[in-house]
């Protein structure tokens, strides 16, 4: 099944780990076979990945846009889901399951999907204070 994807007056999007940028005009492309790929406006920035949730998201966008650092970054986003499997209720903790399955399965986009309903349960809980950045000592890393 082709994805059809309209791109904005200079949107970028990753796709298999190229950052592209579009052209001054509205565009419409079509991807017919299998590709990663990821709007600038779902990327979350190294610094806004200070919480529990939002540091899984990274961990599995950077899978995503890294397919030559996948297996340690997976590893990672899997043990960083199993810390959220313990502490979301009945009602949230199977985003948190589909997530992880959807990143055994390499479906990294439709896990990060999964994980917005937590990011904001997090923030309800948090609020906008809990999502200040935090020292450099305590974000995620992106294993090499």
């Amino acid at each position: 099944m082709a994805l059809n994807l309209t791109l904005k007056p200079f949107e970028r999007i990753v796709v298999n780990g190229c950052m592209m940028r579009n052209g001054g005009r509205k565009t419409t492309l079509t991807i017919e076979n299998r590709a990663d790929i990821i709007r600038e406006t779902d990327l979350l920035k190294p610094e806004a990945a200070a919480t529990p949730v939002r540091a899984a998201y990274f961990l599995i966008q950077s899978a995503l846009i890294y397919p030559e650092r996948r297996d340690p970054l997976t590893k990672s986003a899997q043990q960083q889901l199993a810390k959220l499997a313990t502490v979301f209720s009945s009602e949230l903790v199977g985003h948190v399951f589909e997530a992880a399955n959807n990143v055994s399965m390499g479906e990294y986009f439709t896990a990060l999907r999964e994980l917005r309903p937590l990011m904001k349960r997090e923030l309800e809980v948090l609020g906008p204070a809990g999502l200040d950045p935090v020292s450099p000592d305590d974000l995620p890393r992106i294993p090499t």
